[in-house]
């Protein structure tokens, strides 16, 4: 049975000293069954590796290079990462992909560096409005999904993350329904089923569109969403533990 994960994505965002109080918050009376993860900005990971010593909160990047070292101004090596304890690494966000214009193969390469050296890839994929509306939501996050698989071949593919964001359900208010959701994590799962019917058991399907408290109970009871990632929601403590209960239900 797959373990629920709820993840923060902390984007650009916090202080010192707001994120020694966020942390303080999410740590005070947190009871669940799933397990939780926190993407803060690079900067503050030493801090919150400090902050969340010796609880069962886990953290991790929000991107990384392909590369390991060298001249490569401005970006995170995976064993970077990996020495200040990251376990996970958000690659292929949205925001990524749009504004800072990393292709399906850039973020396949960048899989590949993580699982290398040991660390587990949270693979972001989805569709904007104009691709849904259009009928090509499961075309777009196909190749997504399969430039991935092509490139990690079946021995890099043993323990990876997907989260399928609705680009435009991402800090709009709008959040695809249940029912919506649903369809497009099942559609996910056959996917990796037809590469490998035990990869798709075992893969969590997080779902990252605007998921907050009032709606998260709804959507993690479909039977494909495994938890999720959340954007503003991971910045209230409140609200973020809340969204860590629904999961675990």
């Amino acid at each position: 049975m797959r373990q629920p994960l709820v993840a923060g994505n902390w984007k650009m965002n916090g202080s010192s000293d707001s994120i020694r109080e966020l942390i303080d918050g999410i740590l005070s009376g947190l009871e669940t069954k799933a397990e939780v993860l926190v993407f803060p900005p690079h900067v503050y990971i030493q801090q919150v590796r400090d902050l969340l010593s010796g609880s069962p909160v886990k953290y991790g990047v929000q991107n990384a290079s392909d590369k390991l070292s060298g001249a490569y101004t401005g970006e995170v090596s995976p064993l970077m990462a990996k020495d200040l304890g990251c376990e996970y690494v958000l690659i292929g966000h949205s925001e990524r992909r749009s504004i800072y214009g990393e292709t399906d193969a850039d973020v396949a390469e960048k899989f590949c560096a993580l699982v290398d050296n040991g660390l587990v890839p949270v693979l972001c994929v989805g569709e904007t409005l104009e691709e849904r509306e259009s009928g090509a939501t499961m075309k777009v996050v196909a190749e997504q999904i399969n430039t991935v698989l092509r490139a990690a071949g079946s021995e890099r593919l043993a323990n990876f993350v997907i989260a399928y964001e609705p680009v435009w359900a991402i800090g709009t208010g709008l959040t695809a329904s249940p029912e919506q959701a649903q369809e497009v994590h099942a559609d996910i799962r056959a996917l990796l089923a037809e590469n490998d019917p035990s990869m798709a058991d075992r893969t969590r399907i997080l779902y990252g569109g605007s998921m907050k408290p009032d709606n998260a109970v709804e959507l993690m009871a479909q039977t494909d969403v495994d938890g999720g990632l959340i954007g503003g929601a991971s910045l209230v403590a409140a609200d973020f533990k809340a969204i860590c209960h629904a999961a675990g239900q």
